[in-house]
């Protein structure tokens, strides 16, 4: 369980698909349409689609490449941008992701989004959810030219925003993503054991997790009235 004492942080970064926004769009893109939309492309079937797109994922997976999808669009011959907004109705909030946003911005916050996600993929959910109206800054990991999983990514990343790591709290579901978090020195972390609403919760040990805003939005209520 996390326990964080709200009186020390100052800066929360944040992560989007599965932290802030259900990961089940993004899974369903990726695992069940791309896949049968390939299939249909290259006159295969879907279970040989998904074994050959799993295969392309796998070779690239963490990198700029896996997050592009201009990258996607030249290895499948899809309009990708195109077709991740044929399911964009999937795209939704986690049940009490805007609350949470809402406390820390009461309290008093620095809140700032930090996504592997293309631009374009975050353009995309920012038109059907909105969520930029509640952060201070945005950032898509491509204009720093590495990922959340690099030292690279935290060092350009502190050189533009200047945060403070001490005074920090970074969430996100990826706890690969969370250990380059932690290896480059933020003292707070957290991660999210379900990042997927249609699949069950994971059981963490490397790291706090949660499965719900709902006790840090109390302990963010409580710090504002001591």
């Amino acid at each position: 369980m996390a326990d964080f004492n709200w009186s020390e942080i100052s800066t929360v970064l944040l992560d989007m698909d599965g932290t802030i926004l259900d990961l089940h769009y993004d899974n369903y893109f990726w695992l069940e349409y791309l896949p049968l939309c390939y299939s249909q492309k290259m006159l295969i079937s879907v279970v040989e689609a998904k074994k050959k797109l799993h295969a392309n994922y796998l070779a690239v997976a963490g990198s700029l490449q896996w997050y592009c999808l201009d990258y996607w669009a030249e290895q499948t011959h899809l309009p990708i941008i195109e077709l991740k907004k044929e399911v964009k109705h999937l795209i939704q909030w986690r049940d009490d992701a805007i609350t949470f946003l809402k406390a820390l911005k009461s309290a008093g916050k620095t809140v700032i989004l930090v996504t592997n996600a293309h631009p374009e993929a975050l353009a995309l959910k920012i038109n059907a959810t909105q969520l930029d109206q509640y952060f201070d800054v945005l950032y898509s990991t491509h204009e720093f030219g590495a990922t959340k999983e690099s030292q690279v990514l935290w060092q350009r990343l502190q050189n533009k925003q200047k945060f403070d790591c001490n005074l920090s709290l970074f969430i996100d579901d990826n706890l690969d993503i969370l250990k380059s978090a932690q290896d480059y020195g933020i003292k707070n972390l957290l991660a999210i054991a379900n990042p997927d609403s249609k699949k069950p919760s994971r059981n963490i040990t490397d790291f706090p997790s949660i499965i719900s805003y709902k006790k840090l939005i109390v302990e963010l209520i409580n710090s504002e009235s001591n």
